[in-house]
């Protein structure tokens, strides 16, 4: 069976920090894609960074490069979000998602499974 766990969400104040953390297990990850996408109230989820888990080549999202970065720990079956100077707009539940492809793809149906979410709230 196949499991996406996230932790690291929390609440934090405009211009700090937070780690996200997803662990992945069930299947074999490492020659697919992993992606962090978020859902604000009221809103559409929405990509915000890739990363192909073989080479580290990654792509973030417009409204969050410079300040978000993704990474990865193979050995741990785990993918990182490092969010840097936090904006209130910057909350939403945060979702990881995987999917076996080598490409990176940036658009939810492209990827097969998904997390149950870890809120991230940014106060002003």
């Amino acid at each position: 069976q196949v499991q996406l766990v996230e932790s690291g969400g929390g609440l934090v104040q405009a211009g700090g920090s937070l780690r996200l953390s997803c662990v992945a297990s069930g299947r074999d990850f490492s020659s697919g894609t992993m992606a962090w996408f978020r859902q604000a109230p009221g809103e559409e989820r929405e990509f915000v960074a890739a990363i192909r888990r073989g080479d580290g080549m990654s792509r973030n999202a417009d409204s969050v490069k410079g300040r978000f970065t993704i990474s990865r720990d193979n050995a741990k079956n785990t993918v990182y979000l490092q969010m840097n100077s936090l904006k209130p707009e910057d909350t939403a539940v945060y979702f990881c998602a995987a999917n076996t492809k080598a490409f990176i793809l940036t658009t939810e149906p492209w990827f097969d499974y998904w997390g149950q979410g870890t809120q991230v709230t940014v106060s002003s």
